[in-house]
C-alpha cells in the first residue's frame, strides 16, 4: 500500500495544501505536531512506521521534505529508515522518489540532504531572530514578556493553551497531548490541572 504522510504545527492550520495532490489509493497519516519532534515521536509517524514493519506500507508520500521535520539529521535518519525498509518516499513539490527499480536514488538523497539543511537553516534562523527582537524589546525597555516571578491566571493560561485544552477535553493521554502540540509535559499536567478544577467547581 501507498501512505500519504502529513503534518502540521498547529490546529489552526489545516491540512489542504498538502493534500492538493492525494490519490485515492493513499492511506493518511496526519500529525498536529512541531516539526522540532523527532519523526519516530510523533503519534502518526508511530503507526506509519508499524505498519512498514508489518511490510503493509512499502511507498510513502509527503508535499515536502520539511513535513518529516525541520531537523537536518533527524530527516536523514528518517531517510535511512525507509531506505533500510525498501521503502519509496515520493516529495511531492520536487516530483523526485528516493528509489529507482528498487535501487536507491542518489541524486535525491543529495538534493534531500540540501533542502533539509535549508529547512534546519530557516528555523534556526527564525529562532535567532526571535532572540534578537527580545533583546532590543529589553534594551528599549518595551519588552511585554512575562515578568518573572508573575503568575499567570487559570484563564490566561487556557487562552494560552488551546490546543491542549482541545486535546485533552477529548480524553487524549497527557504524552500524546505533548507530542501533539510540541509543549512540555508540565504545560500539559498545568492546563490539565485546571481544567479538573473548573470542573469540580461547576459540579459543585
Amino acid at each position: 500500500m501507498k501512505a500519504r504522510y502529513n503534518r502540521i504545527s498547529t490546529s489552526n492550520q489545516n491540512l489542504e495544501r498538502q493534500l492538493a495532490k492525494q490519490n485515492p489509493d493513499e492511506v493518511l497519516f496526519n500529525d498536529v505536531v512541531s516539526g522540532s519532534v523527532a519523526f519516530a515521536d510523533r503519534k502518526s509517524a508511530k503507526e506509519l512506521i508499524a505498519q512498514i514493519e508489518s511490510g503493509a506500507i512499502t511507498f510513502v508520500v509527503v508535499s515536502s521534505v520539511d513535513r518529516l521535520g525541520r531537523n537536518l539529521q533527524d530527516i536523514i535518519n528518517t531517510l535511512e529508515y525507509f531506505n533500510s525498509k525498501g521503502v519509496t518516499l515520493r516529495v511531492d513539490n520536487l516530483g523526485l522518489e528516493s528509489m529507482t527499480l528498487g535501487k536507491v536514488n542518489p541524486t535525491f538523497n543529495l538534493i534531500i540532504s540540501v533542502m533539509a539543511n535549508v529547512a534546519q537553516m530557516e528555523r534556526e534562523t527564525l529562532l535567532e531572530r526571535q532572540r534578537e527582537g527580545i533583546a532590543v524589546a529589553k534594551s528599549k525597555g518595551v519588552y511585554k514578556g512575562r515578568v518573572k516571578g508573575s503568575v499567570e491566571t487559570d484563564a490566561e493560561v487556557l487562552a494560552k493553551y488551546k490546543d491542549v485544552v482541545k486535546f485533552l477535553k477529548m480524553n487524549k493521554p497527557l504524552r500524546d497531548v505533548k507530542s501533539r502540540c510540541g509543549v512540555s509535559l508540565g504545560t500539559v499536567q498545568k492546563v490539565s490541572a485546571i481544567l479538573k478544577k473548573d470542573k469540580e467547581l461547576a459540579n459543585c
